[in-house]
């Protein structure tokens, strides 16, 4: 049964048919060509690893050059900083939250 295309699904068949890609990423598509999580990708705006085109505010919908991501993927220096810089963020963020429960403990059994 043939049912309607969604929106999706149309981009999808009409740029099959063009051959090429969009000239613009969302941040999750940027994510998927670059192989990390959606999560990721602010830790690579806010170290200048990744920019956006324009300049959006912080809390606007940002798109990116599919262009420029794809050059990225095949810099092996891009790429490990990339990784480095996910992986340090990650490791802070774990010690912050090691830091921040310790800190409750302690004051937590001050008080009872």
């Amino acid at each position: 049964m043939l049912g309607k295309l969604n929106m999706k699904d149309e981009q999808h068949q009409f740029l099959s048919l063009v051959g090429q890609p969009p000239a613009r990423l969302t941040v999750e598509q940027a994510a998927w060509v670059l192989g990390c999580q959606f999560h990721d990708m602010p830790i690579l705006i806010s170290t200048r690893l990744l920019k956006p085109l324009g300049n959006p505010p912080q809390n606007a919908v940002k798109f990116f050059s599919t262009a420029e991501v794809t050059e990225l993927t095949k810099d092996r220096a891009w790429l490990a900083k990339m990784t480095n810089t996910i992986s340090q963020h990650c490791k802070k963020e774990m010690g912050a939250r090691k830091t921040t429960c310790g800190i409750a403990r302690k004051m937590a059994s001050r008080h009872y």
